[in-house]
């Protein structure tokens, strides 16, 4: 046998010994290092903000603490807005049920000529097994329900210190990396920074823009319709079809369907159709032109940005896979060396092509 056989095999284990715990310590920390990098983008968007009460002669810390607690009093007050707004609603639907379901049950039979009645449907649904047991695992999973609201509280308070830290010592932490850098790479590095922020900021105002537009076109659906608290309505649509992910504006426009369905049953299937076909237009029409003006991608490639970001990371990727590969393309833009066209390339390009006509055949 070989003298540096043993010594191969021992560092071949080695080496698959350190692969799997490292392995193992990236799938068990996966979840923090989603966290500090939701953190990161969150410093970058308000780091504009930070930086001009810094310049203003305020410290850094008390800037950042001022802009967390305008985000936190603006974020409280509107959920606490919209809260009251829903369990008054709540209660006044329940309340009307009956009257809603009589109505529902007259406009069945008058069309299907059927004899149903309400306390035949009361009582088949009351005794129905499906109920019964939607119960017993609504009972047996409150504890569930706890432990995932304590995990979502404990993941929201670690990405705000971890984003207050990323704002507030930005400077000290920019300097603390190219300290151990050389200096051009120091400024490539002060460079891929400036850009970050830039590009998140125009991807932020893009999302507002979108968020105002989809708020108006809701307000003036609901107003047209007569259905109660159309602005602070058109204010939740806006605001969660935008900054929350995949789900957001199914999830906004759940809200005016319930109100709607208050007022008039078919109100809510307009609405309905309405969020459908404006979800549509936003996809495929508004998104890709604002994201590609604000955040100078193309539309096509934001769009592949948001399905490869939602693809390896879940609505988290969705969300910063726009300023992410913005940031990536204007850093890597630098290196790319640009050719001036030739006359045929730049005729080629410009020139509308001719249409050549076949000959008929007799």
């Amino acid at each position: 046998m070989p003298r540096w056989l043993p010594r191969a095999v021992i560092l071949v284990l080695a080496l698959v010994a350190c692969f799997q715990l490292g392995s193992w310590a990236f799938h068990q920390l996966i979840g923090l290092l989603v966290n500090i990098l939701i953190a990161f983008f969150l410093a970058l968007a308000i780091e504009p903000a930070v930086a001009r009460m810094a310049a203003g002669g305020m410290r850094r810390g008390l800037a950042t603490f001022v802009m967390f607690l305008a985000v936190f009093v603006v974020t409280a007050g509107f959920l606490a807005l919209l809260g009251s707004l829903l369990a008054g609603q709540i209660v006044a639907m329940v309340e009307g049920f009956p009257g809603y379901l009589d109505s529902v049950i007259k406009a069945i039979n008058s069309t299907f000529h059927t004899e149903l009645s309400r306390l035949e449907i009361q009582e088949s649904v009351l005794r129905s097994d499906w109920l019964r047991k939607y119960v017993q695992n609504s009972a047996s999973g409150v504890l569930d329900v706890s432990a995932t609201v304590l995990g979502g509280l404990f993941k929201l308070l670690t990405i705000g210190l971890f984003s207050f830290y990323f704002a507030a010592d930005g400077p000290r932490l920019r300097r603390a990396l190219c300290s151990v850098l050389p200096p051009a790479k120091q400024a490539e590095v002060l460079r891929a920074w400036e850009i970050a922020v830039a590009k998140t900021g125009g991807y932020l105002y893009s999302r507002g823009l979108m968020a105002l537009i989809s708020g108006v076109a809701t307000y003036i659906l609901l107003a047209v319709l007569g259905v109660p608290y159309a602005p602070a309505l058109a204010v939740w649509v806006g605001l969660v079809s935008q900054f929350v992910p995949t789900i957001g504006t199914y999830l906004a426009g759940a809200l005016p369907v319930l109100l709607a369905f208050t007022v008039d049953p078919w109100y809510a299937l307009y609405v309905l159709g309405f969020v459908v076909v404006y979800q549509q237009f936003e996809n495929y029409v508004l998104q890709p032109k604002l994201t590609s003006r604000t955040v100078d991608i193309h539309p096509a490639v934001a769009f592949g940005s948001v399905v490869a970001g939602t693809a390896l990371l879940g609505a988290v990727g969705a969300l910063i896979a726009i300023p992410a590969v913005a940031t990536l393309q204007s850093f890597l833009g630098a290196y790319v060396k640009r050719y001036e066209l030739t006359r045929d390339a730049d005729s080629s390009t410009s020139r509308p092509r001719r249409r050549v006509r076949l000959p008929r055949l007799r």
